[in-house]
């Protein structure tokens, strides 16, 4: 049995053994890494906040949000591990070894996500004050990495250098908090309007130039670029339907989920919760929920979520449980049972 079965009751009891897995990661100083002795970057640690919220673990989630604060550089920026450039260790499992780490601007914008759920979950204002000079000063930098087309460079390290480009994923996830930190910053009785043009020439960025993003690598193989225009609500819900159904014979997967590489045989849980969000945001709920429902199916014993399912040899790959799928899962099935009170927070439109 689920050690938070106990804890956790309603609608989204089933999924206390994902819970469960984030829970046994955090550190003592409230950090959460992928697995254990695995990378941690502060997009993904965000992102299992809001589960911890979502499940009402509001004590890990104090920690988590402490760690953020202690742990964020003066400029604004985090120093974050790049997971998916480990090795695979053997055949089934990653490499337990140092990540190249880069101040990505993706991954400093989403805590203000975080902040934002963590405020429509409770309505606490206190808490909300406590933590929006970190939001704040992230966006800042973020916006230091801006170029006058509006797209945003991927990293500190990156700009304006030969290795600057745009990931058109991160930069539409970077849209989705822009508008939690404009939502706390009207909160707060602190407006920023340099953000909301810098957010208005993003969208305008995302959909009217193309040619900004992805210069250097073209990763249209990768779902996240098909999907997070979507997901983060930049584009209209016309332009997002027609997104998706034209590149959804590539990645969708009958009664499986969503690729996470076009060309691999593989699905992996993260992506194809976020398709279903996606989908709930643009009111296709039917087809949402069969791809929620085919996700149950990539469950352990103890009811957390593999990593992904690789079709072809009828096998689980990798063999891991990151945090981060956990999260991903308890979101989405959130988004579609409506149990917390941020549950909307993923699926809103601007």
């Amino acid at each position: 049995m689920s050690l938070a079965f106990d804890r956790v009751g309603g609608p989204l009891a089933p999924f206390t053994g994902a819970l469960d897995v984030i829970l046994a990661q955090q550190t003592q100083n409230g950090a959460i890494p992928w697995f254990d002795k695995g990378p941690w970057d502060p997009w993904n640690h965000a992102e299992c906040l809001m589960a911890l919220g979502a499940m009402g673990e509001f004590e890990a989630a104090d920690r988590g949000f402490e760690y953020l604060a202690w742990s964020q550089e003066a400029s604004g920026a985090w120093l974050g591990e790049y997971g998916n450039t480990l090795p695979m260790a053997d055949r089934l499992h990653m490499a337990r070894t140092p990540a190249a780490a880069f101040r990505d601007s993706n991954f400093a914008a989403y805590p203000a996500v975080a902040l934002w759920h963590r405020y429509r979950l409770d309505n606490d204002l206190t808490f909300a004050r406590r933590y929006w000079p970190m939001v704040k000063s992230a966006i800042d930098f973020v916006l230091t990495l801006q170029h006058p087309e509006g797209d945003i460079s991927w990293s500190q390290e990156a700009f304006g250098t030969g290795a600057d480009d745009a990931v058109l994923a991160g930069n539409a996830s970077i849209f989705k908090s822009l508008d939690c930190g404009l939502k706390l910053a009207d909160l707060l009785g602190e407006p920023q309007p340099a953000w909301r043009l810098a957010k208005d020439r993003l969208s305008c960025a995302i959909r009217n130039a193309p040619h900004r993003f992805d210069r250097l690598q073209d990763r249209s193989d990768f779902a996240m670029d098909w999907y997070y225009p979507a997901l983060a609500g930049v584009l209209s819900p016309g332009a997002s339907f027609a997104r998706l159904e034209a590149r959804a014979p590539r990645f969708a997967v009958l009664g499986r989920g969503c690729r996470c590489v076009a060309s691999e045989p593989w699905v992996t849980v993260a992506e194809s919760c976020e398709l279903a969000m996606a989908l709930l945001s643009l009111g296709a709920r039917a087809a949402a929920c069969a791809l929620l429902d085919s996700q149950l199916n990539h469950r352990d014993g103890d009811g957390a979520f593999w990593m992904g399912w690789q079709f072809a040899e009828q096998i689980v790959w990798p063999r891991e449980r990151p945090t981060w799928t956990q999260a991903a899962a308890i979101l989405a099935f959130d988004a579609r049972l409506g149990a917390s009170a941020a549950s909307d927070v993923l699926i809103s439109r601007t």
